[in-house]
């Protein structure tokens, strides 16, 4: 299809990369401030769990320690960050390279 626009198979590689990409950076971002903010904040939102839904999570009576230990760090955060990033690079190669090398018949063959 996207051929049919005038696109090249370099062009289409292209497309496919920087969608990847903007959705890689994304989710990355998502991530992690979403689960930054939960690292932070795990005592609260267990206290919030456990009074919505009346139910204890780390109950003393099973379990040797009554909260959820959080102790997030910087580096570990960065670096699990890369990672997810670097992922979803590696991810996005290969559907993009799929998409280059398709012909347009071929793919709406089966739509």
């Amino acid at each position: 299809m996207l051929r049919t626009l005038g696109l090249t198979p370099r062009q289409v590689l292209q497309v496919f990369l920087t969608q990847g990409t903007v959705i890689g950076w994304l989710g990355t971002a998502i991530g992690v401030v979403l689960g930054t903010w939960l690292a932070y904040n795990v005592g609260a939102v267990t206290e919030w769990l456990q009074h919505t839904f009346r139910f204890q999570i780390m109950d003393a009576d099973v379990y040797y320690i009554t909260r959820i230990p959080s102790d997030p760090h910087v580096f570990d955060i960065v670096l699990i960050a890369v990672a997810a990033f670097a992922l979803t690079l590696l991810a996005t190669v290969y559907p993009a390279l799929r998409a280059a090398r398709t012909q347009p018949a071929e793919a709406l063959r089966y739509e």
